[in-house]
């Protein structure tokens, strides 16, 4: 199946059949406009055309995981354009969460070794990361607003500019400083909100808590609420969907 999918540059469209099934596996995706799903399409058999996808740990690459993941991770530049993505080539899929060993040296010198498990992980100008478990599960998890492949894809944009602060390239100086304004003031909201909940017993937060970890990582967890599922996102966020609406659906 997955050589159907690498033969395709310039070829046919996608294969009605496939097409629908992976709208039916992401009501997410399905939920587009008729003129967003069309231009989600159009962009998933792109993405395809000029990425490569690599199975790990025994996975092998199918259209199905191809297009689940080409067609969420075109989602948040779907009005953009598929440049944004133009620094890197290879998209590695792991069936399951991938335990990475990491090391740091303290300013003392003192080495810490420790194991990190990773849904998902992105290097700047190089590959992305993801897990099919998480990926396949995206349609279920919208409810709470986890999305693994819009997460690290988020990260591409952020780092766009070379800095990984949650603010993506903006036009001026005075927009950027407008942005992490704006982004600054929910993210120390949220993370006042995550302390008293894991601290004080206080009610958790419906965000995922690990966006409390540093302002880059809060940018890519609100986007996935964002996009999965925009109306309880701006329950608790409506500043921040003014704010992604302003530069995710602007036409490049």
């Amino acid at each position: 199946m997955w050589n159907w999918l690498r033969r395709r540059r310039g070829g046919p469209a996608l294969p009605d059949a496939l097409w629908h099934a992976t709208l039916a596996r992401y009501p997410f995706l399905a939920q587009r406009s008729a003129e967003e799903r069309e231009r989600l399409r159009a962009l998933s058999a792109r993405f395809l055309a000029d990425k490569e996808f690599h199975g790990a740990g025994g996975l092998v690459i199918t259209d199905e995981i191809a297009l689940a993941i080409a067609a969420q991770a075109v989602l948040p530049i779907l009005h953009l354009g598929l440049s944004w993505y133009d620094d890197f080539v290879t998209v590695v899929v792991h069936p399951d969460e991938v335990v990475a060993r990491r090391t740091h040296v303290d300013d003392d010198g003192v080495v810490h070794d420790w194991d990190e498990v990773l849904a998902g992980e992105m290097m700047e100008g190089g590959p992305v990361m993801v897990n099919w478990r998480d990926v396949a599960a995206a349609g279920l998890a919208a409810e709470a607003g986890f999305n693994v492949v819009i997460h690290e894809f988020v990260h591409k944009i952020d780092l766009r500019d070379g800095a990984a602060d949650g603010c993506p390239p903006l036009p001026t100086r005075a927009a950027r400083t407008a942005w992490l304004a704006v982004l600054q003031a929910n993210y120390e909201r949220f993370r006042e909100a995550v302390v008293i909940a894991e601290r004080f017993g206080g009610e958790q937060p419906w965000l995922d808590s690990y966006g409390a970890e540093a302002i880059d990582e809060f940018f890519p967890v609100a986007c996935e609420a964002y996009f999965v599922n925009r109306e309880r996102f701006t329950q608790d966020f409506p500043d921040l969907t003014a704010l992604f609406d302003s530069f995710y659906l602007r036409s490049d």
